[in-house]
């Protein structure tokens, strides 16, 4: 199992190297862009479309590093009343992971089906840019897929007893 989790997390950094490469060039891409309106009265004439596959990109691939670091934003109203040590508390912990899985696996599913759709009828956006509708869908694909490793990876922890409830507890009143 040490092995799925170091997977998991090699997977997880992959993702969020990936995410800092999609900022970078969107970076780059806006700095062309002022330079070239500034300068020579011109422009890419794609950067809003870019940009806004680049953020999509960003948050989906970035998904499975923020669960891994313990930044996902968590609705803790039941969990931090419940103490971290009972059986109560890793229940919840383990239907919330199932809850997540379920709901990530459902949207995964959609989104795979629809980017092989858009592959297969070979569908592009209808701008200047004529960008294959399934490349940005990709990212998600791929995101979705390391967001759901990286969850089961959490899940198997759990029922493993491998996850410390007492310094998410912690951290949780800490973000009050």
């Amino acid at each position: 199992m040490a092995l799925f989790h170091r997977f998991a997390r090699i997977l997880s950094d992959i993702g969020m190297a990936a995410s800092v490469a999609v900022i970078i060039a969107m970076t780059l891409l806006i700095l062309t862009e002022v330079v070239l309106r500034t300068y020579f009265a011109s422009s890419t004439y794609v950067m809003d479309e870019l940009i806004g596959y680049g953020i999509a990109a960003t948050s989906f691939l970035a998904l499975g590093q923020s669960l891994a670091k313990g930044t996902l934003l968590r609705m803790n109203l039941l969990i931090a009343a419940v103490p971290p040590e009972s059986r109560f508390r890793t229940a919840i912990e383990v239907f919330c992971a199932l809850c997540g899985m379920a709901g990530a696996g459902m949207a995964l599913f959609y989104f795979a089906r629809n980017m092989a759709r858009n592959f297969e009828r070979g569908y592009v956006s209808e701008t200047i840019a004529r960008v294959p509708l399934w490349l940005p869908e990709l990212f998600m694909v791929v995101g979705l897929s390391v967001f759901l490793v990286q969850l089961l990876s959490y899940f198997i922890r759990i029922l493993a007893g491998q996850v410390d409830l007492r310094a998410a507890s912690e951290a949780d009143l800490r973000l009050e």
